[in-house]
C-alpha cells in the first residue's frame, strides 16, 4: 500500500481509538459533564489538533500546515453554530443533562461518516468538474449574506419533515426511558424522545456540513487535509458544547462574524484561479480578525435580555404515531 493509504488508515485508527477511550473509559457511566471536565477536554482536543498540525508541518511542509490550520479554524468557528442548535434542542425537548453526552457522542459519530462521504464526493467533483468551485464559492457568499441579515428564529423540531416521517414509521414514547434510544413496551418496539433528538442532531449537522465542506475546499483541495481538519473540529464539538452552552447568548455578534467569514471564503474560492488569488496566510489573518472582532463587540455591547418562554419537552411527541 502507498504511504497515503497508510496515512488514511492510521488517522482513522487513531480516531476510533479516541472514541472508544471516550465512551468506554471516561464516559462508561452516564454522568453530568461538569464545566471543568468540558474545558479540560476542549484543551485536549485543541492540543491534539495542534500536535497533528505540527506533524503536517514537519512531513508535509509549511503550505500544507497552514492549509490544515486555516481549515481547522474555519470548521471550529462554524461549529459554534452547531453548539447553539444543540443547546436549543436540548432545552426544547428538556433532555436531562445526564443523557446529553450520549446523544452528542452518537450524533458526532454519524457526522464523521456523513462528512467523510461529502468530502470524497466534493473532491471528486472538483477534480472532474473544475468549474464547480465557482458554484461552491457563490453558494458560500449567498449563505454568508443570509447568515448576516437573517434574524433569529425559533426552532420547531416537531415540524421537521424527516421527524414527521419517522413518527409515522414508528411510535414514540411519551417520555424518556433512561438513556435508551429504543424500548419494547406491550410487545411494540418504540423509539424514545432521546432518539428523536439524536435524529434532529444528525439532520442539523448535515445541513451545517453543506456550508462547511465547500468552505474548507476554498483553502485546500487535498482530501486528507480537508478530512483531518474537519474531524478534529468535530471531535472537540461535544466538549465545546458543554463549555459554551451556558454562555452562548453573550456572543450574539458571532453569528454575523461567521456570516462574514463564509462570504470572504466564498470570494476567496471564486478568485482562486485569477490574478487576485488570496494567499492562505492572508486568509488566516483575515478570519482571525473577523472572529476576534465579533467576540469583542459581543462582550462590549451585551445583548438585551428577553423573557424566557417555557419549552414543551418530550410531551410534544405524545400521540403522534400515524399509519403511513
Amino acid at each position: 500500500m502507498s504511504d497515503q493509504t497508510w496515512l488514511w488508515i492510521g488517522f482513522n485508527v487513531f480516531v476510533l481509538a479516541m472514541l472508544a477511550l471516550d465512551l468506554g473509559v471516561f464516559h462508561r457511566k452516564a454522568h453530568v459533564v461538569s464545566l471543568k471536565e468540558s474545558i479540560t477536554w476542549t484543551f485536549v482536543w485543541v492540543a491534539l489538533a495542534l500536535c497533528f498540525n505540527a506533524g503536517v508541518w514537519h512531513f508535509g511542509g509549511q503550505t500544507k500546515a497552514l492549509e490544515f490550520f486555516t481549515g481547522y479554524l474555519i470548521e471550529k468557528s462554524l461549529s459554534v453554530d452547531n453548539v447553539f442548535v444543540f443547546a436549543l434542542l436540548f432545552s426544547y425537548f428538556a433532555v436531562p443533562a445526564l443523557y446529553q453526552h450520549k446523544v452528542l457522542f452518537w450524533g458526532i459519530l454519524g457526522a464523521l461518516v456523513m462528512r467523510a462521504i461529502m468530502i470524497v464526493a466534493g473532491a471528486a467533483l472538483i477534480t472532474k468538474f473544475a468549474w464547480i468551485i465557482y458554484v461552491f464559492g457563490g453558494f458560500l457568499i449567498l449563505t454568508g449574506i443570509k447568515m448576516i441579515v437573517k434574524r433569529e428564529e425559533e426552532i420547531h423540531p416537531e415540524r421537521n419533515p424527516v421527524v414527521k416521517w419517522f413518527k409515522r414509521l414508528m411510535p414514540v414514547t411519551a417520555d424518556y426511558r433512561g438513556d435508551k434510544f429504543f424500548v419494547r413496551e406491550n410487545g411494540i418496539r418504540m423509539a424514545t424522545p432521546l432518539f428523536v433528538v439524536l435524529l434532529i442532531v444528525e439532520i442539523s449537522d448535515l445541513i451545517f456540513a453543506v456550508d462547511s465542506i465547500p468552505a474548507i475546499f476554498a483553502v485546500t483541495t487535498d482530501p486528507f487535509i480537508v478530512y483531518t481538519s474537519n474531524v478534529f473540529a468535530i471531535l472537540g464539538l461535544r466538549s465545546l458544547y458543554f463549555a459554551l452552552a451556558g454562555v452562548m447568548d453573550k456572543f450574539h455578534y458571532l453569528k454575523i462574524g461567521l456570516g462574514v467569514v463564509l462570504t470572504f471564503v466564498g470570494v476567496k474560492m471564486i478568485l482562486a484561479h485569477t490574478a487576485w488569488k488570496i494567499d492562505t496566510l492572508v486568509s488566516l489573518g483575515v478570519i482571525v480578525v473577523i472572529l476576534t472582532t465579533s467576540v469583542v463587540c459581543s462582550l462590549l455591547m451585551p445583548k438585551k435580555t428577553k423573557s424566557v418562554v417555557a419549552h414543551p419537552g418530550p410531551d410534544v411527541l405524545q400521540n403522534t404515531h400515524e399509519k403511513p
